[in-house]
């Protein structure tokens, strides 16, 4: 098997979008945790994707944009909302590199709604809001649907220094360009397209998250290893592979 390598521009253009939105604001915070924990976690037929041996959890906060179908507009009001997720790194039996999402925290419940029973990917309707204040964000999320009902989440980081050339984690862990989910009972490959990420430095100033833990995993120890903010970029979503 020839595995995609981890490039941050676009791997497979788009052919026909399907959904479009934007990604905003976003802060990325990862620890790696070892490959063995999250395997059976992972939909069949994909495997965990390492770095250096190793594997990563992601506990990601942003603001989604502008969602709507094929290559839009964006749904009014229903299309924009706060967001966070926990998510781990995959590969499948045709190299295909992507993220799995244990969880979605969103604040509109028909988005939540629409995903779960279309693509069964695991979004939750949460109580959230996003909070910018010069160089400051801070997230906060508190589960609403479904169990375990008031689960929580907050986490403020300070913007830093643009990075001109990231890291080989950095790349990692941001150049995605898909998801597999278990969805119409297989395995799916769910390809996405956008520019290339511009990526700041960021300092973790707090958090207090269960949202990792309550999807099984064991809650991470110690201090993240990488902190990311992005402004965001605009993304077209294709048909499952």
């Amino acid at each position: 098997m020839s595995v995609e390598e981890v490039t941050p521009e676009t791997v497979r253009p788009v052919r026909r979008s399907i959904l479009v939105q934007r990604w905003a604001d976003l802060t990325f915070l990862h620890w790696p945790i070892d490959p063995a924990i999250i395997a059976p976690l992972l939909p069949a037929g994909t495997t965990p994707d390492l770095l250096g041996g190793v594997t990563y959890v992601g506990l990601i906060a942003f603001r989604m944009e502008g969602l709507g179908f094929l290559r839009g507009p964006g749904i009014p009001y229903l299309g924009t909302f706060a967001e966070t997720n926990v998510r781990l790194y995959s590969v499948d039996q045709n190299g295909h590199r992507a993220v799995v999402f244990l969880s979605l925290d969103a604040e509109r419940l028909l988005p939540v709604l629409t995903a779960r029973a279309s693509l069964r990917l695991p979004y939750m309707w949460s109580r959230m809001r996003l909070r910018k204040d010069g160089d400051v964000i801070a997230y906060t999320s508190q589960r609403r649907w479904p169990r375990p009902r008031g689960t929580s989440s907050t986490l403020t980081v300070r913007i830093g220094d643009e990075i001109a050339e990231p890291t080989a984690l950095e790349h990692f862990v941001t150049a995605r360009w898909g998801l597999h989910t278990n969805a119409w009972g297989r395995t799916i490959h769910l390809p996405n397209e956008h520019s290339r990420w511009p990526l700041r430095r960021a300092t973790l100033l707090d958090l207090d998250d269960e949202l990792i833990a309550a999807t099984g995993l064991p809650t991470p120890q110690g201090p993240p290893a990488s902190v990311l903010y992005s402004p965001g970029v605009k993304v077209n979503f294709g048909q499952p592979l």
